[in-house]
């Protein structure tokens, strides 16, 4: 997955308007233009298209968390310059408040059936014996069941 389509459907699930995307970076103190933001937005064959950089979307994700949950005291978290899924879904994870019986509920509105053990390996540090990669179908399936859960009018939403 793209970053540019992870923020796509993140935008879409919450149905977040054009100023609200913006202001979540300006949670994590990103200032964006509307019209780069429109630039990510598009697809990849669009000659305006733009690429979503790690920094760019670890910063937006930063900022959903603290929109979230509230910015803490003190210095705010630096963005990784290099995210890959399991970073993703970590994120997501604060952001949403969300434990691993909630993913594991999420997931299964997909048809995607996931025990503690594994929803665990996800987070632990690389190198672990248990630590496990989180693949893009993974991450996939979580949005999408994250799309059922809390897309507002969505006729297979969860209720």
């Amino acid at each position: 997955m793209t970053n540019n389509d992870i923020i796509r459907r993140i935008r879409f699930i919450f149905n977040y308007d054009d100023s609200t995307m913006l202001s979540i970076f300006s949670q994590a103190e990103l200032t964006v233009e509307l019209e780069q933001y429109h630039h990510w937005l598009r697809k990849e064959d669009d000659p305006k298209y733009i690429n979503l950089t790690d920094v760019q979307l670890a910063t937006f994700l930063n900022g959903l968390i603290n929109k979230n949950r509230g910015k803490r005291e003190g210095p705010q978290p630096k963005a990784e310059s290099k995210l890959n899924n399991n970073l993703i879904l970590r994120k997501l994870k604060i952001a949403l408040n969300l434990n691993d019986t909630d993913m594991i509920e999420i997931l299964a509105l997909t048809e995607i059936r996931v025990g503690k053990a594994e929803i665990s390996a996800f987070f632990r540090k690389v190198g672990h014996k248990h630590y496990r990669e989180c693949k893009d179908q993974f991450l996939r399936n979580l949005l999408k069941g994250m799309q059922i859960k809390y897309r507002e009018n969505n006729p297979w939403a969860a209720s």
